[in-house]
């Protein structure tokens, strides 16, 4: 069994993800180590599209951005950055040699022992053994808060976010889906009437996205397509009433921040990558990630939208049974 946190230590070394999804449920961790080691100033390794999202965590020491290099080159690199360093404690969420190979009291390492079915925050907290869970969240500086209100300025109306695009075209709901659902949802009828619709992308990401951006009235609508870093989309989804997206980096931003959120699911496992709290839902479509793509000549690189057997009446209905219990949470 792991040894407890020490709650004197004073440097703290964490190793998490390159990518934004991932980044932001390891969130729940270092919040846990912010409040459990009030002495600690910490040193944030990660990649270097999220190096935004740790700006202004508490007591951050250092962000060392890594780029991935051949031949695992970039573990070396941050390995001569940092072994002249003692640490208090290291905790690496990516199974790294270089957790290993300095200087620590304390190592806790995420390793062949996680059960890899469990949500990716339950397997983030197993690294410490801790029973329950802490949650992702998020901080900003107030120059990313300045950049939200700049994107979303104070207005009485509601905001709906809504993020069409993924970083893969398997995962992505069709276009003309989120159009006839932004539609219902802003109709007179519907659970936002006339709200103001943000709508969020990636870069590389912008051609669903302006698809949708241009099916809403001009006077109504906001781009924020590839507008900004994770952290200031991040601060823009906290003034968000609600969100609607794929199973993407943005669905989780969004998750951490409060917004209430239904994320969509295809070719992915809800069981570990669905969005955190109790604030948050999701639908699948009928089928699991593995008959999704259980198909003669399936080729990630190139293949289409597998997200079509998940009907826009399908999530309508979900909407209406979790529309409640989610925006009571938030």
């Amino acid at each position: 069994m792991s040894p407890e946190l020490d709650p004197n230590a004073k440097h703290i070394l964490f190793i998490t993800s390159s990518r934004i999804g991932d980044a932001v449920l390891s969130t729940g961790l270092l919040n846990y180590m912010v409040e459990a080691c009030p002495r600690a100033k910490f040193t944030i390794c990660c990649g270097e599209l999220v190096t935004s999202l740790f700006d202004s965590f508490p007591r951050i020491e250092r962000i060392i951005p890594m780029k991935k290099q051949k031949y695992n080159k970039h573990w070396i690199d941050l390995w001569s950055q940092i072994v002249a360093t003692r640490f208090d404690v290291v905790v690496d969420l990516r199974n790294s040699v270089v957790s290993r190979a300095i200087r620590s009291k304390q190592r806790f390492i995420h390793g062949s022992y996680v059960d890899k079915t469990l949500h990716k925050v339950v397997q983030n907290s197993s690294v410490m053994k801790l029973e329950n869970p802490p949650s992702p969240s998020l901080y900003f500086t107030e120059a990313q808060l300045s950049v939200a209100r700049d994107l979303i300025p104070d207005d009485d109306a509601m905001v709906l976010g809504i993020a069409p695009s993924a970083n893969w075209g398997g995962k992505t709901w069709p276009s003309e889906n989120f159009i006839e659902i932004i539609k219902w949802i802003r109709s007179a009828n519907g659970f936002m009437p006339r709200a103001r619709v943000a709508i969020f992308a990636a870069p590389n990401e912008e051609e669903i996205a302006l698809e949708v951006l241009g099916s809403v009235p001009s006077d109504m609508c906001i781009d924020i397509i590839a507008r900004t870093d994770p952290a200031g989309a991040s601060a823009a989804l906290a003034r968000c009433n609600f969100f609607i997206g794929n199973d993407s980096g943005l669905m989780h931003c969004a998750a951490a921040v409060g917004t209430p959120t239904l994320g969509l699911f295809g070719p992915s496992y809800p069981h570990i990558y669905r969005p955190w709290g109790a604030h948050c839902t999701h639908i699948s479509t009928p089928e699991t990630f593995d008959e999704l793509i259980d198909f003669k000549g399936y080729d990630p690189k190139i293949v289409g939208c597998l997200m079509d057997s998940l009907s826009v009446d399908m999530v309508k209905g979900h909407i209406k049974k979790s529309w409640s219990q989610i925006t009571a949470s938030s």
